[in-house]
Protein backbone atom coordinates (compact mmCIF):
# COMPACT_ATOMS: atom_id res chain seq x y z
CA UNK A 1 0.00 0.00 0.00
CA UNK A 2 1.57 3.72 -0.96
CA UNK A 3 2.27 5.56 1.81
CA UNK A 4 -0.54 8.35 2.85
CA UNK A 5 1.40 11.42 1.86
CA UNK A 6 2.19 10.04 -1.78
CA UNK A 7 0.73 12.45 -4.51
CA UNK A 8 -1.24 10.10 -7.03
CA UNK A 9 -3.25 11.11 -10.21
CA UNK A 10 -6.13 9.96 -8.94
CA UNK A 11 -5.84 12.64 -5.85
CA UNK A 12 -4.89 15.25 -8.19
CA UNK A 13 -7.77 15.00 -9.60
CA UNK A 14 -10.12 14.87 -6.98
CA UNK A 15 -8.28 17.95 -5.16
CA UNK A 16 -8.48 20.03 -8.41
CA UNK A 17 -12.58 19.87 -8.54
CA UNK A 18 -12.78 19.51 -4.29
CA UNK A 19 -10.95 23.36 -4.70
CA UNK A 20 -12.59 24.82 -7.75
CA UNK A 21 -15.83 24.43 -5.96
CA UNK A 22 -14.59 25.10 -2.17
CA UNK A 23 -13.20 28.60 -3.84
CA UNK A 24 -16.70 29.15 -5.43
CA UNK A 25 -18.63 28.88 -2.05
CA UNK A 26 -17.59 32.44 -0.83
CA UNK A 27 -18.17 35.46 -2.81
CA UNK A 28 -14.41 36.70 -1.40
CA UNK A 29 -11.74 34.58 -1.27
CA UNK A 30 -8.88 36.35 0.20
CA UNK A 31 -5.39 35.21 0.80
CA UNK A 32 -2.83 37.16 2.64
CA UNK A 33 0.84 36.36 3.48
CA UNK A 34 1.83 33.90 0.69
CA UNK A 35 4.99 34.60 0.65
CA UNK A 36 5.55 33.11 4.22
CA UNK A 37 4.94 29.89 2.63
CA UNK A 38 8.08 27.89 2.92
CA UNK A 39 9.21 26.34 -0.54
CA UNK A 40 9.99 23.03 1.17
CA UNK A 41 10.74 20.83 3.81
CA UNK A 42 8.89 19.56 6.94
CA UNK A 43 5.78 21.79 7.92
CA UNK A 44 3.25 21.47 9.84
CA UNK A 45 0.06 23.96 9.23
CA UNK A 46 -2.19 25.13 12.16
CA UNK A 47 -4.88 26.89 10.95
CA UNK A 48 -7.57 27.80 14.01
CA UNK A 49 -10.69 25.64 13.81
CA UNK A 50 -14.03 27.10 13.46
CA UNK A 51 -15.59 25.42 10.45
CA UNK A 52 -15.20 21.33 10.07
CA UNK A 53 -13.74 20.38 7.06
CA UNK A 54 -13.68 23.96 5.78
CA UNK A 55 -10.96 24.73 7.91
CA UNK A 56 -9.21 21.88 6.11
CA UNK A 57 -9.68 23.25 2.49
CA UNK A 58 -8.59 26.92 3.21
CA UNK A 59 -5.48 25.76 4.24
CA UNK A 60 -5.00 23.10 1.03
CA UNK A 61 -6.31 26.20 -1.30
CA UNK A 62 -3.22 28.22 -0.57
CA UNK A 63 -0.90 25.63 -0.96
CA UNK A 64 0.80 24.70 -4.98
CA UNK A 65 -1.32 22.09 -6.30
CA UNK A 66 1.08 18.97 -6.27
CA UNK A 67 1.49 19.98 -2.16
CA UNK A 68 -0.44 17.56 -0.47
CA UNK A 69 -1.30 18.07 3.11
CA UNK A 70 -1.87 15.01 5.50
CA UNK A 71 -4.21 16.29 8.05
CA UNK A 72 -5.13 14.83 11.63
CA UNK A 73 -9.49 14.12 11.94
CA UNK A 74 -11.99 13.12 14.51
CA UNK A 75 -11.37 8.95 15.13
CA UNK A 76 -15.01 8.62 14.88
CA UNK A 77 -15.36 9.57 11.58
CA UNK A 78 -13.47 6.24 10.48
CA UNK A 79 -15.99 3.88 12.19
CA UNK A 80 -17.03 3.45 8.93
CA UNK A 81 -15.21 1.00 6.77
CA UNK A 82 -16.30 3.22 3.46
CA UNK A 83 -15.58 6.23 5.30
CA UNK A 84 -12.10 5.76 6.55
CA UNK A 85 -10.99 4.98 2.86
CA UNK A 86 -12.23 8.01 1.74
CA UNK A 87 -10.62 9.71 4.34
CA UNK A 88 -7.22 8.04 3.74
CA UNK A 89 -7.62 8.97 -0.04
CA UNK A 90 -7.85 12.91 1.27
CA UNK A 91 -4.71 12.39 3.22
CA UNK A 92 -6.67 12.45 6.56
CA UNK A 93 -5.98 9.99 9.56
CA UNK A 94 -7.79 9.65 13.07
CA UNK A 95 -6.86 11.26 16.17
CA UNK A 96 -8.55 9.47 18.79
CA UNK A 97 -9.86 12.03 21.85
CA UNK A 98 -10.62 11.12 25.02
CA UNK A 99 -14.34 10.88 24.40
CA UNK A 100 -13.25 7.91 21.79
CA UNK A 101 -12.32 5.43 25.40
CA UNK A 102 -9.36 6.00 27.16
CA UNK A 103 -7.99 2.64 25.93
CA UNK A 104 -8.39 4.16 22.55
CA UNK A 105 -5.73 7.05 23.07
CA UNK A 106 -3.03 4.73 23.75
CA UNK A 107 -3.74 4.45 19.32
CA UNK A 108 -2.06 7.97 19.08
CA UNK A 109 1.21 6.95 19.88
CA UNK A 110 1.08 4.71 16.59
CA UNK A 111 -0.52 8.06 14.83
CA UNK A 112 1.81 10.58 16.17
CA UNK A 113 5.07 8.58 14.68
CA UNK A 114 3.27 8.37 11.21
CA UNK A 115 3.05 11.94 11.93
CA UNK A 116 6.74 12.20 12.18
CA UNK A 117 7.25 9.91 9.60
CA UNK A 118 5.18 12.45 7.05
CA UNK A 119 7.65 15.65 8.09
CA UNK A 120 10.47 13.22 8.01
CA UNK A 121 9.76 13.11 4.29
CA UNK A 122 9.95 16.42 3.94
CA UNK A 123 6.23 16.13 3.41
CA UNK A 124 3.37 18.67 4.96
CA UNK A 125 0.99 18.38 7.78
CA UNK A 126 -1.64 19.70 8.93
CA UNK A 127 -3.09 20.16 13.13
CA UNK A 128 -5.59 21.68 14.49
CA UNK A 129 -4.05 23.07 17.24
CA UNK A 130 -7.02 23.55 19.28
CA UNK A 131 -7.65 20.27 19.18
CA UNK A 132 -11.45 20.50 18.38
CA UNK A 133 -13.75 22.59 16.79
CA UNK A 134 -14.72 26.01 18.65
CA UNK A 135 -18.35 27.41 18.06
CA UNK A 136 -17.15 31.02 18.64
CA UNK A 137 -14.99 33.59 16.86
CA UNK A 138 -12.20 32.71 19.78
CA UNK A 139 -8.85 31.25 19.77
CA UNK A 140 -8.88 28.20 22.76
CA UNK A 141 -6.19 26.88 24.57
CA UNK A 142 -4.09 25.07 22.37
CA UNK A 143 -3.43 21.32 22.97
CA UNK A 144 -0.05 19.76 23.40
CA UNK A 145 -0.17 16.78 20.58
CA UNK A 146 1.32 19.66 17.69
CA UNK A 147 4.11 20.52 19.76
CA UNK A 148 5.34 17.04 20.43
CA UNK A 149 4.95 16.02 16.77
CA UNK A 150 6.83 18.79 15.84
CA UNK A 151 9.78 18.24 18.72
CA UNK A 152 10.20 14.39 17.40
CA UNK A 153 10.12 15.17 14.02
CA UNK A 154 12.69 18.30 14.43
CA UNK A 155 15.21 15.67 16.77
CA UNK A 156 15.91 14.53 13.07
CA UNK A 157 18.05 18.13 12.47
CA UNK A 158 19.00 18.83 16.44
CA UNK A 159 19.60 22.20 16.51
CA UNK A 160 19.42 23.20 13.28
CA UNK A 161 16.57 24.95 10.66
CA UNK A 162 14.05 21.63 9.70
CA UNK A 163 10.39 21.60 11.23
CA UNK A 164 8.27 24.62 10.63
CA UNK A 165 5.29 25.54 11.75
CA UNK A 166 3.25 27.83 9.80
CA UNK A 167 0.14 29.57 11.64
CA UNK A 168 -2.94 30.50 9.44
CA UNK A 169 -5.63 32.36 10.68
CA UNK A 170 -9.82 31.72 9.13
CA UNK A 171 -11.88 34.22 8.71
CA UNK A 172 -15.20 33.10 7.63
CA UNK A 173 -18.15 35.78 6.55
CA UNK A 174 -20.73 33.47 7.97
CA UNK A 175 -20.42 29.82 9.27
CA UNK A 176 -23.40 28.04 7.39
CA UNK A 177 -24.74 30.97 4.82
CA UNK A 178 -22.90 30.43 0.90
CA UNK A 179 -21.84 33.26 -0.48
CA UNK A 180 -19.71 35.06 2.06
CA UNK A 181 -16.23 35.82 2.34
CA UNK A 182 -13.63 33.89 3.94
CA UNK A 183 -10.15 34.96 4.23
CA UNK A 184 -7.15 33.04 4.78
CA UNK A 185 -4.24 34.77 6.17
CA UNK A 186 -0.80 33.13 6.52
CA UNK A 187 1.76 34.02 9.20
CA UNK A 188 5.62 33.99 9.62
CA UNK A 189 6.70 30.27 9.82
CA UNK A 190 8.02 29.07 13.52
CA UNK A 191 11.14 27.53 13.43
CA UNK A 192 11.00 24.39 15.70
CA UNK A 193 14.53 24.23 16.17
CA UNK A 194 14.46 27.85 17.86
CA UNK A 195 13.22 25.98 20.97
CA UNK A 196 14.99 22.63 20.96
CA UNK A 197 18.30 24.08 23.02
CA UNK A 198 15.52 24.80 25.54
CA UNK A 199 13.25 21.45 24.80
CA UNK A 200 16.67 19.17 25.54
CA UNK A 201 16.68 21.10 28.77
CA UNK A 202 13.10 20.79 29.72
CA UNK A 203 10.22 19.91 27.50
CA UNK A 204 7.46 21.33 29.81
CA UNK A 205 9.12 25.06 29.31
CA UNK A 206 10.25 25.03 25.74
CA UNK A 207 6.68 22.97 24.79
CA UNK A 208 4.59 25.92 26.99
CA UNK A 209 7.36 28.91 24.82
CA UNK A 210 6.04 27.57 21.82
CA UNK A 211 2.29 27.20 22.72
CA UNK A 212 2.23 30.68 23.75
CA UNK A 213 3.91 31.40 20.92
CA UNK A 214 1.86 29.74 18.47
CA UNK A 215 -1.65 30.67 19.84
CA UNK A 216 -0.04 34.77 19.63
CA UNK A 217 0.47 34.36 16.32
CA UNK A 218 -2.68 32.63 14.98
CA UNK A 219 -4.89 35.57 17.35
CA UNK A 220 -3.34 38.22 15.59
CA UNK A 221 -3.86 36.32 11.97
CA UNK A 222 -8.03 35.80 13.02
CA UNK A 223 -10.69 37.49 14.73
CA UNK A 224 -10.26 36.99 18.66
CA UNK A 225 -13.27 38.05 20.25
CA UNK A 226 -11.44 37.03 23.73
CA UNK A 227 -13.98 37.27 26.32
CA UNK A 228 -16.17 34.47 28.64
CA UNK A 229 -18.92 36.32 29.60
CA UNK A 230 -19.55 38.61 26.79
CA UNK A 231 -18.96 37.07 24.15
CA UNK A 232 -22.74 37.74 22.13
CA UNK A 233 -22.03 41.54 22.92
CA UNK A 234 -18.50 41.62 21.45
CA UNK A 235 -20.26 39.76 18.74
CA UNK A 236 -22.93 42.69 18.44
CA UNK A 237 -20.48 45.46 19.04
CA UNK A 238 -18.12 44.71 16.24
CA UNK A 239 -20.91 44.05 14.08
CA UNK A 240 -22.32 47.58 14.43
CA UNK A 241 -19.15 49.81 14.96
CA UNK A 242 -17.28 48.23 12.05
CA UNK A 243 -18.25 50.93 9.49
CA UNK A 244 -17.49 53.15 11.06
CA UNK A 245 -13.74 51.94 12.54
CA UNK A 246 -13.06 51.54 8.84
CA UNK A 247 -13.42 54.90 7.87
CA UNK A 248 -12.30 56.48 11.38
CA UNK A 249 -8.68 54.24 9.88
CA UNK A 250 -9.46 55.61 6.96
CA UNK A 251 -9.32 52.50 5.39
CA UNK A 252 -10.65 51.10 2.13
CA UNK A 253 -14.44 49.60 2.31
CA UNK A 254 -13.22 46.76 1.32
CA UNK A 255 -13.71 42.92 2.60
CA UNK A 256 -10.26 42.48 4.06
CA UNK A 257 -10.07 46.19 5.80
CA UNK A 258 -13.27 45.10 7.23
CA UNK A 259 -11.51 42.10 9.09
CA UNK A 260 -8.80 44.14 10.32
CA UNK A 261 -11.36 46.73 11.72
CA UNK A 262 -12.95 44.07 13.34
CA UNK A 263 -9.53 43.20 14.85
CA UNK A 264 -8.74 46.36 15.70
CA UNK A 265 -12.68 46.38 17.65
CA UNK A 266 -12.23 43.09 19.44
CA UNK A 267 -8.86 44.55 20.81
CA UNK A 268 -10.65 47.72 22.56
CA UNK A 269 -13.00 45.49 23.46
CA UNK A 270 -10.93 43.36 25.57
CA UNK A 271 -9.07 46.30 26.77
CA UNK A 272 -12.64 47.60 28.18
CA UNK A 273 -13.39 44.58 29.96
CA UNK A 274 -10.02 44.11 31.63
CA UNK A 275 -9.75 48.15 32.58
CA UNK A 276 -13.14 49.43 33.30
CA UNK A 277 -15.58 46.19 33.24
CA UNK A 278 -18.52 48.63 34.46
CA UNK A 279 -18.40 50.31 30.81
CA UNK A 280 -18.83 46.80 29.45
CA UNK A 281 -21.57 46.20 31.68
CA UNK A 282 -22.83 48.94 30.17
CA UNK A 283 -22.05 48.01 26.72
CA UNK A 284 -23.21 44.73 27.31
CA UNK A 285 -27.05 46.61 28.15
CA UNK A 286 -26.78 48.31 24.86
CA UNK A 287 -26.02 45.38 22.66
CA UNK A 288 -28.60 42.90 24.07
CA UNK A 289 -31.59 45.66 23.90
CA UNK A 290 -30.41 46.51 20.23
CA UNK A 291 -30.46 42.83 19.29
CA UNK A 292 -34.06 42.54 20.86
CA UNK A 293 -35.11 45.15 18.69
CA UNK A 294 -33.96 44.01 15.73
CA UNK A 295 -35.13 40.74 15.87
CA UNK A 296 -38.56 42.70 16.77
CA UNK A 297 -38.54 44.61 14.02
CA UNK A 298 -37.27 42.30 11.47
CA UNK A 299 -34.49 44.77 10.61
CA UNK A 300 -30.86 43.84 10.24
CA UNK A 301 -27.55 45.79 11.48
CA UNK A 302 -26.25 47.08 7.97
CA UNK A 303 -29.75 49.19 7.60
CA UNK A 304 -28.53 51.61 10.06
CA UNK A 305 -25.36 52.42 8.68
CA UNK A 306 -26.86 54.76 6.29
CA UNK A 307 -29.57 57.49 7.40
CA UNK A 308 -31.88 57.06 4.75
CA UNK A 309 -33.25 55.27 1.60
CA UNK A 310 -34.51 57.51 -1.14
CA UNK A 311 -37.79 56.07 -2.85
CA UNK A 312 -36.48 56.91 -6.14
CA UNK A 313 -33.42 54.70 -5.97
CA UNK A 314 -34.93 51.80 -4.38
CA UNK A 315 -37.72 52.20 -7.43
CA UNK A 316 -34.70 51.76 -9.59
CA UNK A 317 -33.73 49.33 -8.13
CA UNK A 318 -37.20 47.50 -8.08
CA UNK A 319 -37.53 47.79 -11.82
CA UNK A 320 -33.89 46.38 -12.63
CA UNK A 321 -34.90 43.54 -10.96
CA UNK A 322 -38.11 43.01 -12.41
CA UNK A 323 -36.45 43.49 -16.23
CA UNK A 324 -33.87 40.44 -15.25
CA UNK A 325 -36.59 38.37 -13.30
CA UNK A 326 -36.78 36.40 -16.63
CA UNK A 327 -32.89 35.80 -16.31
CA UNK A 328 -33.24 35.66 -12.38
CA UNK A 329 -35.65 32.81 -12.83
CA UNK A 330 -33.95 30.68 -15.56
CA UNK A 331 -30.76 30.34 -13.58
CA UNK A 332 -33.25 29.40 -10.13
CA UNK A 333 -34.47 26.28 -12.31
CA UNK A 334 -32.07 25.55 -13.70
CA UNK A 335 -29.53 25.40 -10.15
CA UNK A 336 -32.60 24.76 -7.83
CA UNK A 337 -32.18 20.44 -7.76
CA UNK A 338 -28.24 20.69 -7.22
CA UNK A 339 -28.79 23.58 -4.48
CA UNK A 340 -31.29 22.60 -2.68
CA UNK A 341 -30.09 18.23 -2.88
CA UNK A 342 -27.72 18.79 0.16
CA UNK A 343 -29.65 21.07 2.26
CA UNK A 344 -32.33 18.55 2.12
CA UNK A 345 -29.82 15.37 2.58
CA UNK A 346 -28.22 17.63 5.76
CA UNK A 347 -31.62 17.99 6.95
CA UNK A 348 -32.15 13.95 6.91
CA UNK A 349 -28.93 13.51 8.25
CA UNK A 350 -30.38 15.79 11.43
CA UNK A 351 -27.13 17.87 11.07
CA UNK A 352 -27.64 21.07 13.23
CA UNK A 353 -24.31 22.17 14.34
CA UNK A 354 -23.69 25.56 12.92
CA UNK A 355 -19.55 24.64 12.25
CA UNK A 356 -20.53 21.87 10.20
CA UNK A 357 -23.35 22.97 8.06
CA UNK A 358 -21.58 24.69 5.71
CA UNK A 359 -18.77 21.66 5.10
CA UNK A 360 -21.66 19.08 4.61
CA UNK A 361 -23.34 21.13 2.33
CA UNK A 362 -20.06 21.48 0.02
CA UNK A 363 -19.45 17.69 0.43
CA UNK A 364 -22.89 17.01 -1.53
CA UNK A 365 -22.26 19.87 -3.92
CA UNK A 366 -18.95 18.58 -5.19
CA UNK A 367 -21.85 15.12 -6.78
CA UNK A 368 -24.76 17.27 -6.97
CA UNK A 369 -24.15 20.43 -8.99
CA UNK A 370 -21.99 18.26 -11.99
CA UNK A 371 -24.04 15.77 -11.44
CA UNK A 372 -27.26 17.59 -12.08
CA UNK A 373 -25.94 20.11 -15.07
CA UNK A 374 -25.00 16.91 -16.75
CA UNK A 375 -27.87 15.61 -16.56
CA UNK A 376 -30.02 18.35 -17.85
CA UNK A 377 -27.44 19.23 -20.32
CA UNK A 378 -28.07 15.88 -21.91
CA UNK A 379 -32.20 16.71 -21.36
CA UNK A 380 -31.78 19.96 -23.31
CA UNK A 381 -29.43 17.85 -25.96
CA UNK A 382 -32.05 15.69 -26.59
CA UNK A 383 -35.05 18.16 -26.90
CA UNK A 384 -33.86 20.19 -28.97
CA UNK A 385 -30.89 18.79 -31.21
CA UNK A 386 -28.68 21.24 -30.86
CA UNK A 387 -24.84 21.06 -31.73
CA UNK A 388 -22.67 19.39 -29.73
CA UNK A 389 -20.77 22.71 -28.96
CA UNK A 390 -23.79 24.38 -27.49
CA UNK A 391 -24.32 22.10 -24.92
CA UNK A 392 -20.92 22.59 -23.82
CA UNK A 393 -21.20 25.92 -23.38
CA UNK A 394 -24.92 25.17 -21.66
CA UNK A 395 -22.64 23.12 -18.82
CA UNK A 396 -20.75 26.00 -17.39
CA UNK A 397 -23.74 29.07 -18.57
CA UNK A 398 -25.90 26.73 -15.58
CA UNK A 399 -23.30 27.84 -13.13
CA UNK A 400 -22.92 31.66 -14.28
CA UNK A 401 -26.83 31.67 -14.14
CA UNK A 402 -27.09 30.01 -11.01
CA UNK A 403 -24.55 33.03 -9.91
CA UNK A 404 -26.79 36.12 -11.14
CA UNK A 405 -29.89 34.18 -9.14
CA UNK A 406 -28.16 34.01 -6.57
CA UNK A 407 -27.08 37.33 -6.39
CA UNK A 408 -30.45 38.63 -8.12
CA UNK A 409 -32.40 37.35 -5.04
CA UNK A 410 -30.29 38.84 -2.45
CA UNK A 411 -30.56 41.94 -4.13
CA UNK A 412 -34.58 41.49 -3.66
CA UNK A 413 -34.42 40.09 -0.40
CA UNK A 414 -32.18 43.73 0.37
CA UNK A 415 -34.25 46.06 -1.37
CA UNK A 416 -37.81 44.56 0.40
CA UNK A 417 -36.06 44.85 3.95
CA UNK A 418 -35.39 48.42 2.80
CA UNK A 419 -39.04 49.46 1.81
CA UNK A 420 -39.37 47.49 5.69
CA UNK A 421 -37.52 50.09 7.05
CA UNK A 422 -39.04 53.16 5.45
CA UNK A 423 -42.38 51.91 6.32
CA UNK A 424 -41.16 51.72 10.01
CA UNK A 425 -39.24 55.81 9.48
CA UNK A 426 -42.79 56.49 8.24
CA UNK A 427 -44.53 55.40 11.05
CA UNK A 428 -42.65 56.74 13.31
CA UNK A 429 -41.86 53.65 15.02
CA UNK A 430 -40.44 54.34 18.75
CA UNK A 431 -38.74 51.21 18.44
CA UNK A 432 -36.96 51.88 15.36
CA UNK A 433 -35.61 55.46 16.89
CA UNK A 434 -34.50 53.79 19.79
CA UNK A 435 -32.30 51.47 17.90
CA UNK A 436 -30.84 54.00 16.00
CA UNK A 437 -30.01 55.55 19.47
CA UNK A 438 -28.26 52.61 20.66
CA UNK A 439 -26.32 51.56 17.32
CA UNK A 440 -25.25 55.20 18.05
CA UNK A 441 -23.92 54.97 21.61
CA UNK A 442 -21.96 51.60 20.67
CA UNK A 443 -20.19 52.88 17.93
CA UNK A 444 -19.50 56.12 20.31
CA UNK A 445 -18.32 53.51 23.01
CA UNK A 446 -16.35 51.49 20.64
CA UNK A 447 -14.49 54.57 19.23
CA UNK A 448 -14.00 56.11 22.96
CA UNK A 449 -11.16 53.55 23.69
CA UNK A 450 -9.25 54.62 20.16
Amino acid sequence: MSNIYDFSLSYSLVKRHVIFTFKRFFSDYIITGRENLPPEGPVIFAPNHLNALMDALAAISVLPHKTPIVFLGRADLFNNETAAKVLRFSKIMPAFRMRDGAANLEKNHGIFELCVDVLNHNKALGIMPEGNQGGFRRLRPLVKGIFRIAFSAQEKYGLQPGVKIVPIGIDYGDLVKFRKHIIVNIGKPIEVSDYMAEYNENPVNATNQIRERLSKDICDLTLNLATENHYDCFETATEVANTAVVKELQMPDKTLFRFKARQKIAERLVALENEEPEKIEKLETLCTTYKENLNKLNLHSWLLEKKQYKMGTLLLTGLMLLCTFPIFLVGFLLNMLPFYSPLLIRKALKITYPGGLSSVHLVFSLVTFPVFYLLQAIVIFNKIKAAWWIIILFFPMQYLLGKFAFQWYRKFKKLRIKFGYRKLEKQKSPVLEQTKLLHDQIIEMVQARA
